[in-house]
């Protein structure tokens, strides 16, 4: 099947990062921040992603951004996107400083994965009012995939987009970045979805998801993707592929945290307080579950017999 070779290599030379029981891990993805313009569908959800991510800041969780961060189809800069999302970017920043950021590239912001563009758009930022370049994530290096290795389990979680497997979206991209951003753009605003994305058609999302299961199985591999836009939490007893859905629900954002020793997939959006006051509040989707349970032989052993 078309990616499962180049999935299977990608895990292999992925990074480490070393994780273990008391480590704080959010996992998010597909935010696809844009210029502010009409076509920007991050910017409804930007003060329930700033207040999240405060929150994980201070309580010191390590940001994983699983791809799509940004959206460099439709836009042309990188530098349009960081001054009008200029508070998000500061407290990303502030992350870096603490070495608790790490960015996966997507399919919508695979210019990334050039060392030029990086260093070009990312290692600083112009200041318009100060007429000064100020560092941003300097050094800073974008990953196509990463593996979370606990220190004391012998067990690996790898992190990737997911597009490897859609072939449109990944040798293709080119392609799909000149039609999205000349043809599908324009007419988004009439309300004309495009068909060949999967975070819009509901059986390009479950062809998508059952191709990283199947990978998932072959593999026999926990694996946390993003991608098609929809969230997915399994039981233990199936196979191990989670989704952290998207920043651009129409009602709030979902992320994955690992905290403890246990996943969960969380929810932030917009709550009412019984007086009317609004606020962000936060609600648990699925899980806690110990990870352990998904790493537990007997249960992977059943995973080669699963069928979706």
């Amino acid at each position: 099947m078309y990616g499962f070779k180049h999935l299977s290599e990608l895990f292999k030379s992925a990074e480490r990062i070393s994780y273990d029981n008391s480590s704080k891990i959010v996992l998010m993805s597909d935010c696809h921040r844009g210029d502010g313009s009409w076509a920007d569908t991050f910017f409804k959800n930007q003060n329930i992603y700033f207040t999240a991510l405060t929150h994980y800041y201070n309580e010191n969780y390590t940001y994983i951004e699983i791809g799509d961060g940004d959206e460099l189809w439709e836009n042309n800069t990188m530098q349009e996107i960081i001054r009008v999302h200029k508070d998000i970017f500061w407290i990303l920043s502030e992350f870096y400083k603490k070495d608790r950021l790490y960015f996966i590239y997507g399919n919508h912001d695979m210019v990334k994965k050039d060392e030029d563009f990086i260093k070009n758009n990312l290692y600083y930022y112009f200041d318009q009012r100060t007429k000064e370049y100020i560092p941003l994530f300097k050094n800073i290096n974008i990953h196509e995939g990463l593996v979370l290795k606990h220190k004391d389990m012998e067990s690996e979680i790898f992190l990737v987009h997911g597009h490897q497997i859609d072939y449109m979206n990944d040798k293709m991209w080119r392609l799909r970045r000149f039609l999205v951003k000349y043809l599908w753009r324009p007419l988004e605003i009439w309300g004309v979805n495009d068909p060949t994305s999967p975070a819009k058609d509901y059986e390009k999302k479950k062809s998508v998801g059952q191709k990283l299961t199947k990978w998932v199985i072959e593999e026999n591999q926990m694996m946390i993707c993003g991608h098609t836009h929809r969230s997915v939490f399994p039981e233990t007893h199936e196979p191990p592929y989670f989704n952290d859905g998207s920043c651009v629900h129409p009602r709030g954002i979902t992320a994955i945290e690992i905290i403890e020793g246990n996943i969960m997939l969380v929810k932030w959006e917009i709550k009412t307080k019984k007086d009317g006051t609004l606020f962000v509040g936060k609600k648990i989707l699925a899980g806690p579950i110990m990870l352990k349970e998904y790493f537990n032989s007997s249960r992977q052993k059943a995973y080669s017999e699963y069928e979706e």
